[in-house]
């Protein structure tokens, strides 16, 4: 048997590579936090340096710093005390909207050596909005034909809030033709129906007036109304009825203006006018009337706005179908939107070094990057690489986290400086990519004879 002596050499690289490999893994360390929406301006939302298991010397030379890839900074870190701290009230609606949960994501960036460990701070809420309705009147003209258990649309109520805060359930008073009924929808919502309990008599009462109180979950609760303004109109027999009550149409982002998504139609027995079909986009809580629109003769609808996948991947549109005798129906368009790639990865530089010593050992972290590209699926999967022929090369150390690290022995005499070209690719076809470029300059090392001849040279000087 045969034993072959390690050199010290090859001893030190497996060492160094050890400890690179201890240092990428405390780099995943991360730690969370749980705080309510507007907190005043320096509150405490947690000890970081306790929590991360780090002294606040570390703190103080690392030159320790939040990185949270964009330009919002809500949160503040006291290098001092290790603690973070609320640096802008945050409004939880304003940074998600409905979204739940909501959260801040950011790294806390350490050098010499390079560390990052990943913070994220959950954004609950408070009831701070009550429901309300865009419009505070909502008008109906009903026949007095109309039969018992005639179904009408009522608009949402809107609520910021979201979870118990957010709007829980209606209720309709001065109710003795009508009755209030909720439909619970795919995405949380509820439908608002009012349904004719007993016909209703023109010559004994021409118009009623009912309020529609909407209410949220909150402690202590809030509410918003709307008055709910029907004339009663002679004799209309018959309803318009649509084809389908739901119609599925899909459509891709950065579609052109006059794009038809979908056309709906409904029928309605009756002659003359009591018989004539209006068609119209009922959608009051969203964006949906400034990117659709629907012919009011044809029910044809087309694209008016521009559609963005990044912002929204489905759009439930509700569409009313009205005669002119007041009576309606009506039907949902459930509309899926089909990711483009129109994004290209972004490259956010967290960390560089601009000087290395030629006798870095490999694996010495020269600069950390993160990148991120909006797109779904494929279209966001990014790839990241560095030129050929240098003696550098890139380490995937988290999802879209990457550090660059030495690969091969630095010589200032044959190369004082490198020119580094990191470019991120996603996987869209075509695929879309980004580049950064970093020059590194590599520092001379000295011998102790170096120093002796240097300081004679000086001395004769």
């Amino acid at each position: 048997m045969v034993f072959c002596k390690m050199s010290d050499r090859t001893m030190a690289r497996q060492v160094l590579l050890f400890i690179w490999f201890l240092s990428l893994s405390s780099a995943l360390g991360q730690v969370s936090y749980s705080i309510p929406e507007e907190m005043a301006k320096g509150s405490l939302v947690g000890n970081i340096a306790q929590d991360l298991g780090l002294d606040l010397k570390r703190l103080k030379s690392g030159k320790a710093r939040i990185f949270t890839g964009d330009s919002a900074e809500y949160i503040e870190l006291n290098k001092e005390r290790g603690i973070l701290l609320i640096k802008e009230r945050i409004d939880r609606e304003s940074l998600c909207g409905q979204t739940t949960p909501c959260a801040l994501h950011f790294q806390i960036i350490l050098e010499n050596p390079m560390e990052f460990y990943s913070v994220t701070i959950e954004v609950t809420d408070i009831n701070d909005h009550s429901p309300s309705f865009k419009r505070a009147e909502m008008k109906f003209r009903i026949s007095e034909s109309a039969a018992t258990g005639a179904v009408f649309v009522l608009e949402r109520a809107m609520d910021l809030d979201v979870g118990i805060n957010g709007l829980q359930t209606y209720i309709l008073k001065a109710t003795d033709n009508f009755s209030l009924k909720l439909q619970s929808q795919a995405d949380g919502s509820k439908l608002v129906e009012m349904v004719l309990l007993k016909p209703l008599d023109r010559e004994k009462q021409d118009h009623l007036s009912l309020v529609l109180t909407a209410i949220d979950g909150g402690d202590p609760q809030l509410s918003g109304t709307a008055q709910i303004l029907i004339t009663v109109l002679d004799a209309n027999d018959n309803a318009p009825v649509f084809t389908h009550k739901t119609y599925k149409a899909s459509i891709t982002e950065n579609a052109f203006k006059d794009t038809v998504v979908t056309i709906v139609s409904a029928s309605d027995l009756d002659e003359g006018s009591y018989g004539k079909i209006t068609y119209a986009i009922t959608n009051t809580l969203d964006n949906v009337p400034e990117l659709f629109e629907i012919n009011e003769t044809n029910g044809e609808m087309r694209v008016t706005g521009n559609i963005d996948y990044e912002k929204a991947r489905h759009y439930q549109i509700h569409v009313q179908a009205s005669d002119d005798g007041g009576l309606t129906d009506s039907c949902k368009i459930d509309v899926d939107v089909i990711d483009i790639n129109d994004n290209k990865p972004q490259i956010n530089i967290m960390s560089k070094l601009t000087t290395i010593s030629e006798n870095s050992n490999p694996g010495t972290v020269v600069t950390m990057i993160n990148a991120q590209d909006p797109d779904a699926e494929e279209n966001g999967k990014i790839l990241c690489s560095v030129n050929e022929n240098i003696p550098f090369t890139l380490k995937s150390t988290n999802t879209n986290f990457f550090s660059l690290v030495t690969d091969g022995d630095l010589d200032r005499e044959r190369e004082s400086e490198y020119n580094i070209s990191m470019t991120c690719a996603d996987e869209g076809v075509p695929s879309l990519s980004s580049r950064a470029d970093l020059a590194v300059r590599a520092s001379l090392v000295w011998t102790a004879v170096e120093h002796r001849h240097s300081r004679m040279r000086k001395g004769r000087h």
